[in-house]
């Protein structure tokens, strides 16, 4: 078998074409085996809520999720909340993750600093962030300005420590040869540190998809009158069981609509 490249025809075995079709098919029946596993748990959530073999009442049902879907779409207010959930999200995505980036090359860059910093950055790692977020929205303002802080503020520590870890452990070898080449500082971050961190930085990625919505239903719990966080905790207040699963059932999509996309951009990343 040949396969077509760039390159001149390659030849590739035939043991070898069988391996990467049973890869093939490893990956193909994973994802299968996803959605079945997805598609069985709905239908048999249907299936119990009409032979009342649980409570609707306090966990409503697809069909009835389904329905209050539609008629949040059709008067236009979800796209509303979803809007503003999702502008948040990214906005405190960007913040804690780029913030993150810079603190740790910083620590990095300045080895006494790490060293005077980490003792504060394992205390701040164990402060819990979802209860100050009342604090931080009233230090960074009522409305978008706060929840994208409360946002960023669950991630940040995190993506420094993790990313400053990686950093301090790429190989020795490789930083004294471009030293001894006369390599600078900048130019030792630019190609090696970054580079061989880069599973490190997209796996960083999409930890903080998850870590900024949890700030944001945080702070639209708190502040907001608009978004996700705001419908679940309006339909918690009213005894409303349907809107606060039609939340938490969006919420789960919009985040796995973004780990998607995180993953697709490792792959094509990593590839690179």
């Amino acid at each position: 078998m040949w396969k077509k490249s760039n390159e001149p025809m390659i030849k590739i075995s035939k043991e070898h074409d069988e391996y990467l079709k049973s890869i093939k098919k490893e990956k193909n029946f994973i994802k299968i085996t996803q959605i079945l596993i997805f598609v069985f748990g709905i239908i048999l959530w249907e299936a119990a809520a009409k032979n009342n073999l649980i409570d609707t009442f306090l966990t409503s049902s697809p069909g009835a999720i389904f329905n209050l879907i539609v008629k949040f779409i059709k008067d236009g207010s979800l796209f509303k909340h979803l809007y503003v959930s999702t502008t948040e999200t990214i906005a405190g995505f960007l913040a804690g993750t780029i913030m993150g980036l810079l603190v740790a090359i910083l620590l990095w860059w300045f080895e006494k600093l790490a060293r005077i910093m980490d003792p504060y950055m394992v205390i701040l790692n164990s402060l819990p962030k979802t209860a100050l977020a009342p604090i931080i929205i009233l230090w960074a303002g009522m409305g978008f300005s706060g929840i994208v802080a409360t946002a960023a503020s669950i991630s940040v520590v995190v993506t420094i420590m993790t990313l400053y870890t990686g950093f301090i452990n790429v190989e020795k070898d490789k930083i004294i040869l471009l030293k001894t080449m006369g390599a600078n500082k900048l130019q030792i971050l630019r190609k090696v540190i970054i580079p061989a961190n880069i599973p490190s930085i997209l796996s960083v990625i999409k930890v903080n998809i998850g870590l900024s919505w949890i700030g944001v239903i945080v702070g639209e719990f708190l502040v907001s009158r608009a978004g996700i966080g705001y419908l679940i905790l309006y339909g918690s207040q009213t005894f409303k069981l349907d809107l606060v699963m039609m939340g938490v059932f969006v919420l789960g999509i919009i985040a796995a609509i973004m780990y998607f996309f995180a993953a697709w951009l490792e792959k094509k990343v990593i590839k690179y």
